[in-house]
């Protein structure tokens, strides 16, 4: 427990996971104010309202801003647990998909200059004759590449590789500078 949103904030590099009860009047910044914060500061991170202040504006509110739930504080203690173990474990999901997507931008960021060329040719549909000829190499070792490719990522086939380009977000800045803007070699 903090006295305040304040000191709740002051604290937030050292919080471990976990869920945020937050009441919409509290000594220093309201809750949805500390939700807003929150957004920007720790966006995972879930929050449940619990408040005797509400109304259907404030949850409305609340809810469009990304809380998990929104109880007034007559709700039963079984009510507020099956809210935050429901926050709790959309945490976890939502954790173990950014680990996993972060895992695959880590693939992709591994291969090679010239194998991320061939990856981004071959993911766009052309074949290997086409990215030889673009690039001014054999056809065998477009196949070399394209084999090397399909091995880092862990994938076996076309199809896979075409779905974690698009599972990671090719037009995301950071995999796009990665995997397009690399100099050949």
């Amino acid at each position: 427990m903090y006295e305040s949103g304040d000191a709740f904030l002051n604290s937030l590099p050292n919080c471990e996971p976990g869920c945020v009860l937050l009441d919409l009047v509290m000594p220093g910044v309201s809750g949805l104010q500390l939700q807003h914060r929150l957004s920007e500061l720790a966006p995972s991170m879930p929050i449940v309202f619990l408040t005797g202040e509400g109304d259907i504006k404030a949850g409305v509110g609340a809810m469009r801003a990304g809380a998990q739930d929104f109880l007034e504080k007559t709700s039963s203690a079984a009510v507020l647990l099956e809210a935050i173990e429901r926050a709790l474990a959309r945490f976890e999901e939502q954790r173990a998909e950014h680990a996993h997507l972060r895992g695959q931008r880590m693939l992709v960021a591994s291969l090679s200059a010239r194998e991320a060329e061939v990856f981004r040719m071959i993911i766009r549909g052309q074949l290997n004759k086409q990215v030889a000829y673009a690039l001014g190499i054999s056809e065998r070792t477009v196949k070399v590449h394209r084999h090397r490719v399909m091995e880092k990522l862990g994938v076996c086939s076309l199809a896979e590789a075409v779905s974690l380009a698009a599972n990671i977000d090719l037009n995301d800045a950071e995999v796009k500078a990665r995997l397009i803007e690399r100099p050949s070699l």
